[in-house]
């Protein structure tokens, strides 16, 4: 029997972990149903100083569901929303569980071209969409779109506080061309749907992957998938019922989705909302608020360690904080600890894998691998298959390099109008990154297949440099990227931010390298950007550093 198949990782979950679990509901709707008949009264949403409790979540999101009915919108269509972090979107998911649609988050960052190629891919019977997005990107692109239904919302619905930080520039239109969120909801108070069953098979979301590397393609997550993983978040990580939970990661990401929304709606917990990532917002809601957990990019993590209002008794309430959708340089985990008293725990997943794969067990601490010098990013959480393979398909030895593939329950179905892709084979996820996995069974992450460097025949991965560079004091964050070299073919080029009133120069950068790494290893090259460019989820674009980006 293969090495892999034998699940050692299975020996470091913590004391009385089951290696696996019965999953307790068939679909999101139904967890989100269970939250409301126990704890109906309890805040779902707090967003600034609005506190929207699960009764007045469903009551509210019965009417919208209503008023999507009323208008075509019917099983198995889909919902696109377009927002930030906002307490629509999470009531526009409800809504279209509640009808059977496939909700369809997407990023408000998007231009014109982007947002235009995923309706075009999606085909959305209708829309829920940020009014400034409506009117700077949508409203052209529509008038293209067979889209019945278009709804427009504001941010500043839902509170009145209109914190200038995030909102100087915002004012809340009527637009007579479109629906608007709260005079339907208004409309369609107190009225319900009709009662609706949703299989663990049906579609839930599809969720669009960055696109960093190539066209977006959309995830197709089942109600299985995401009460699958939601429960994982609860059991792995000890969520507790009726705490709260800080959502750093946007809504759209499937981080966000499923390790806010998800977890928090089978815990009867509340989801802290504060529209888009401010450094100073987010940490004056931690205050006010106490979430007992948050999972963020550690790009974000890096951010609130170095505002000037960063106190470590700010961060006291949180039992568990957790960081997924990028790699974590060690470095950064023990400076983060050193000034914020806060251990982050490393997690690893992907769109397709309807966001959680592998987590550091709770009580344990994530080993560096010897070799690499990378963090452990975990071992697979229950219920979940992995293995390290060659360029054949055919399992390495433990501790070599390979291509990570993944089966389990939180692998989608596959992608929308991509029947043919051939990512998903008999269940294995073929992720593209390069791991290795040790004999008791941690897991490393090395780097995307597609980012590795070759440099005169040598391997050069990133993620090598990039956690040499992580270490030293002056550097914020860091990239590695290939760039044309004359003689050795490629070579090794470092684009780096650096921390608020730190100064080097790239001869010190190089030097710095030089010490503690191999020679064909080191960047030849260094440039110093104000910031590095990032997804909205926090995650450095190498592609746009690149000198062919």
């Amino acid at each position: 029997m293969s090495q892999y198949l034998s699940r050692p990782w299975t020996k470091l979950y913590d004391q009385g972990q089951p290696t696996d679990i019965q999953v307790e509901h068939a679909s999101a709707l139904s967890m989100f149903k269970a939250a409301v008949q126990r704890a109906g009264a309890n805040p779902a949403i707090t967003y600034f100083d609005a506190k929207l409790s699960y009764d007045q979540v469903d009551q509210l999101t019965d009417a919208l569901a209503v008023a999507l009915l009323e208008r075509g919108v019917v099983r198995g269509e889909r919902l696109m929303l377009v927002m930030q972090n906002v307490p629509q979107l999470i009531l526009g998911l409800l809504a279209a569980w509640k009808i059977g649609a496939i909700a369809v988050p997407i990023n408000p960052m998007y231009r014109q071209r982007e947002f235009k190629m995923l309706v075009e891919d999606c085909e959305p019977a209708a829309l829920i969409v940020q009014q400034d997005f409506y009117a700077d990107v949508a409203k052209d692109v529509l008038g293209e779109s067979p889209a019945a239904v278009v709804i427009t919302t504001s941010e500043l619905d839902f509170q009145t506080r209109n914190d200038p930080r995030l909102f100087a520039q915002n004012e809340r239109q009527q637009l007579v061309e479109t629906l608007d969120l709260l005079q339907l909801l208004a409309e369609y108070e107190g009225q319900q749907p009709p009662a609706l069953e949703l299989g663990s098979d049906d579609i839930a979301t599809i969720v669009y992957t960055s696109g960093t590397t190539g066209a977006p393609k959309g995830a197709m997550s089942t109600h299985a998938n995401l009460a699958f993983n939601a429960q994982v978040s609860r059991d792995w990580i000890r969520l507790e019922g009726g705490g709260s939970m800080l959502a750093i990661a946007p809504l759209f990401h499937i981080t966000g989705l499923v390790g806010n929304v998800c977890a928090g709606l089978l815990t009867a917990s509340s989801t802290i909302l504060f529209c888009r990532f401010e450094p100073s917002v987010v940490l004056d809601a931690i205050e006010e608020h106490q979430p007992q957990f948050t999972v963020a990019a550690i790009t974000a993590l890096i951010a609130l360690m170095n505002h000037p209002q960063a106190r470590p008794e700010i961060f006291t309430c949180f039992r568990a904080v957790f960081s997924g959708g990028a790699p974590v340089p060690p470095a950064v985990v023990l400076e983060l600890e050193r000034r914020l008293d806060i251990k982050v725990r490393n997690a690893y997943g992907l769109t397709e894998t309807s966001a959680t794969v592998t987590i550091v067990p709770y009580e344990s601490d994530a080993p560096v691998d010897p070799e690499s010098g990378a963090l452990s990013i975990g071992v697979p959480v229950f219920n979940t298959e992995a293995r390290i393979v060659d360029d054949f398909g055919e399992d390495v030895e433990l501790g070599s390099p390979g291509e990570l593939l993944i089966r389990g329950p939180q692998v989608v179905a596959g992608y929308w109008k991509r029947p043919d892709d051939d990512s998903i084979v008999d269940g294995w996820l073929h992720t593209g990154d390069i791991a290795s996995m040790d004999p008791q069974g941690w897991i490393f992450l090395i780097d995307r297949k597609k980012d590795m460097i070759n440099a005169s025949g040598y391997k050069v991965w990133p993620r090598d440099v990039e956690d040499v560079l992580y270490a030293h004091p002056a550097v914020m964050e860091a990239a590695v990227v290939p760039a044309a070299d004359p003689y050795r073919g490629e070579t090794v080029k470092a684009v780096l931010s650096l921390k608020p009133g730190a100064s080097a120069t790239a001869e010190e950068i190089i030097e710095f390298c030089k010490e503690r790494m191999a020679a064909f290893k080191y960047p030849r090259i260094v440039e110093f950007l104000p910031e590095l460019p990032k997804t909205p989820t926090g995650k450095i674009m190498r592609r746009m550093l690149r000198d062919d980006g």
